[in-house]
């Protein structure tokens, strides 16, 4: 009887960590996978590294607070914000006045071609 390894293996998770895993992995560009062998590999460093108990408590607690801060932010606000900022400081008028320059001297070549 012959076997075949894999290097990959099934197992069985809770549902709320795959769902987790999958928020987490989007922003990141990382499969839901992906997402779950990142944090194990960040689960050996720190037992390797000899984190107390507490540090990792703390670690975890500053983590959640970022995650729960940022499923309460509007991505609306978050943009507008964004905008403003730019508005301000200059940078928005500088963007558009080198995108019109920048499309001014693409306009010559688009009109010869067509």
């Amino acid at each position: 009887m012959s076997t075949t390894s894999s290097a990959f293996s099934s197992v069985k998770l809770p549902a709320g960590l795959v769902r987790q895993a999958r928020e987490a992995a989007q922003p990141q560009r990382r499969s839901v996978a992906g997402q779950i062998e990142y944090w194990a590999t960040l689960g050996r460093i720190a037992e390797e590294t000899g984190l107390t108990v507490q540090e990792a408590r703390e670690a975890i607690a500053r983590y959640d607070a970022v995650a729960r801060q940022a499923e309460s932010a509007d991505p609306v606000d978050a943009i507008e914000a964004r905008f403003l900022a730019a508005e301000s400081s200059g940078r928005l008028a500088q963007a558009v006045r080198q995108t019109v320059l920048d499309n001014r001297g693409k306009a010559p070549a688009a009109r010869r071609a067509a």
